[in-house]
């Protein structure tokens, strides 16, 4: 483990940045493809390699270099930018696509530890994967170098999303099955209550409030006029009025509410309702529709 680290901080320190800057540009100026391409465990980090760049804005996909050479290579297109992967730069399977590659005319991105390498010698851009050893004891199975495979792939794909200014709205469209994808794509009416909404009006007594908040269970009410907003009525409303008096049936709803309550939009992405509510400390937001009249509720208590 120490090892590994020590790895990314040399690699972070020593980094060619003339080099990454001309991958990025390379791969900005690409109209396909990035094309990854590795043979065994380098193939492993290059599938999580490009399924990162894929989620983050950068169309790619991963291609076995050896089913390429029999046949595959009809996938790459003279769009597509291939990104080989290898540590020793001299892997077989690897350096027989370069020719190819050559004819169909691909820009070529190497990540490698031997940028004088056959494979770095025929690349556009060479990214170095600088390591002293394999953590491996016999310094032979890739540990560190693997390592420091993924984290090269890593900041080429966040450079890349910075460079296309890839905002979280973005990020989402390509995972809508998962729990960001929801939260950054719902809007606040898909997910407020609409129905039996305890609503009270400023005259309406507090053992009247008691009784609506009970039946709708949301440990709330709504205080309103003529569906106009005027307050909210909450848990630490209700101590307040207990505090001060011991007979709520003289105390009306509007003497007890906290006016000009944080509210959101029932078109509001739920994302912004979230934030609102964790920026305030709130556990509920009542939603209002386009005429700024009571529609819904929304809650969350994990605040």
């Amino acid at each position: 483990m120490t090892q590994q680290s020590e790895a990314l901080k040399l690699i972070a320190t020593h980094l060619d940045e003339n080099e990454y800057l001309k991958a990025i540009d390379i791969v900005m100026a690409c109209s396909g493809h990035v094309i990854v391409c590795g043979m065994g465990k380098s193939g492993h980090v290059g599938k999580k390699i490009s399924a990162t760049l894929a989620s983050t804005g950068t169309p790619s996909f991963f291609l076995h270099p050896a089913e390429a050479f029999h046949g595959d290579l009809g996938m790459i297109t003279g769009d597509d930018v291939v990104l080989l992967i290898s540590n020793s730069g001299e892997t077989d399977e690897v350096l027989q696509l370069i020719p190819s590659l050559k004819v169909f005319g691909n820009r070529v991105i190497a990540l490698t530890g031997n940028e004088n390498s056959t494979m770095g010698k025929n690349a556009d851009a060479v990214l170095k994967i600088m390591i002293n050893k394999e953590s491996c004891p016999n310094n032979l199975a890739p540990t560190t170098s693997t390592t420091v495979t993924i984290a090269i792939g890593d900041a080429l794909a966040v450079a890349l999303m910075k460079r296309r200014q890839f905002l979280p709205n973005d990020f989402a469209k390509f995972h809508p099955g998962g729990s960001l994808g929801r939260r950054l794509l719902t809007r606040v009416k898909d997910e407020m209550t609409s129905s039996n909404l305890p609503l009270v009006t400023s005259d309406t007594s507090m053992t009247d409030v008691l009784v609506t908040m009970n039946q709708s269970r949301l440990g709330v009410a709504i205080v309103h006029q003529q569906e106009k907003l005027l307050g909210i009525i909450t848990d630490g409303d209700l101590r307040r009025a207990f505090a001060k008096s011991t007979d709520l049936s003289r105390v009306k709803a509007g003497e007890v509410m906290t006016s000009n309550p944080k509210v959101t939009y029932e078109t509001s992405m739920l994302s912004d309702a979230e934030e609102v509510m964790h920026q305030h400390k709130v556990s509920s937001l009542i939603v209002l529709n386009d005429n700024d009249k009571v529609c819904g509720i929304i809650q969350i208590f994990n605040i």
